[in-house]
């Protein structure tokens, strides 16, 4: 007969045990997951040393914080399995400061060896300024380029507040200090100073234009008058060398560099992105969640502070 304190005893036992087992699943899963990752690891370490093109993509407005692709060309360009690379442009555009850094890392690039530009359905401005400097570019027909130019907007609510009743009274330490306000129109002294400002930026963009063309300045400023082209005029126009896609950029590279067709292409250059954005989500709903973690629709808007280089088109 089973009494009551042999049946406590056996319960007991029981969930020992079964902690135990628990405990050497959970612990075996995690073992393997590391050694899987180890493994990964490993074998993306062995691949980046074996000969092959890297590519980096350069989607969606360009902000100010380009850290990871401008790491990615500088260890694409120190790293002797890299035989050329590829820039993928689909931009329309974005933070001057960001252009800037993209644009010199591709020169500092192409001076060791052979980058390519292809561009998709979008490069213009800031997206056109950082393909300059690449040994040859490649667009499609009906790619959006150029729009060489410089953007600053200075809203002013001064109407809007005065017609709810708000008065703000600003105190600068000088003239120049207070523009633009955004609480009081743009005076006549704050209009000539920002648009000295954008004068000059904009004569940095003609000149790396220029540079990356082979052309002079003044043919330049005859494309700069902020318009777009699509790539077929563009090609016409010297801004873009030739229509084509991958494919025909890899024949290029054998031809020009002897660079073999068999040689993969990896992608370098991808911004890291939290767990919960990596695995947690799938589908539509879990790209919506994984922009606004990655806040791709907060964050590239909200990186554009000051002068931008930017074509906004909509389909």
């Amino acid at each position: 007969m089973t009494t009551e304190p042999d049946r406590a005893l056996e319960q007991y036992r029981y969930r020992r045990m079964l902690f135990v087992w628990r405990a050497v699943a959970v612990g075996s899963f995690l073992c393997m997951l590391l050694l899987a990752t180890g493994l990964r690891t490993h074998r993306g370490t062995l691949h980046n040393h074996l000969p092959h093109i890297a590519r980096v993509r350069v989607d969606g407005v360009i902000g100010s914080d380009v850290r990871h692709l401008t790491d990615a060309l500088r260890d694409a360009q120190d790293n002797p399995a890299v035989k050329a690379v590829i820039l993928d442009i689909n931009s329309p555009g974005g933070a001057v400061t960001g252009g800037e850094m993209l644009h010199d890392a591709v020169a500092n690039c192409a001076a060791h060896k052979p980058v390519v530009v292809l561009m998709e359905g979008l490069a213009a401005s800031a997206g056109y300024m950082i393909a300059v400097p690449a040994q040859r570019i490649f667009a499609q027909r009906s790619t959006l380029t150029g729009s060489i130019g410089v953007l600053m907007q200075a809203p002013d609510f001064s109407g809007l507040l005065g017609k709810v009743g708000v008065n703000v009274d600003e105190l600068v330490s000088a003239p120049l200090k207070g523009q633009p306000s955004g609480v009081k129109p743009l005076s006549p002294e704050g209009h000539a100073m920002l648009q000295g400002v954008i004068d000059e930026l904009y004569g940095q963009f003609v000149t790396m234009v220029a540079q990356g063309r082979h052309m002079s300045e003044t043919q330049v400023r005859g494309l700069a008058d902020g318009r777009p082209y699509t790539g077929a005029h563009a090609v016409t126009l010297g801004l873009v060398d030739q229509i084509g896609d991958e494919q025909d950029v890899r024949a290029w590279l054998q031809s020009h560099d002897h660079i073999s067709l068999a040689l993969p292409v990896r992608d370098i250059g991808k911004k890291k992105q939290g767990w919960l954005a990596r695995h947690a989500m799938a589908g539509t709903f879990g790209q919506v969640v994984q922009s606004i973690v990655s806040s791709e629709f907060l964050g590239q808007r909200l990186e554009l502070r000051g002068p931008v280089a930017l074509l906004d088109v909509s389909y």
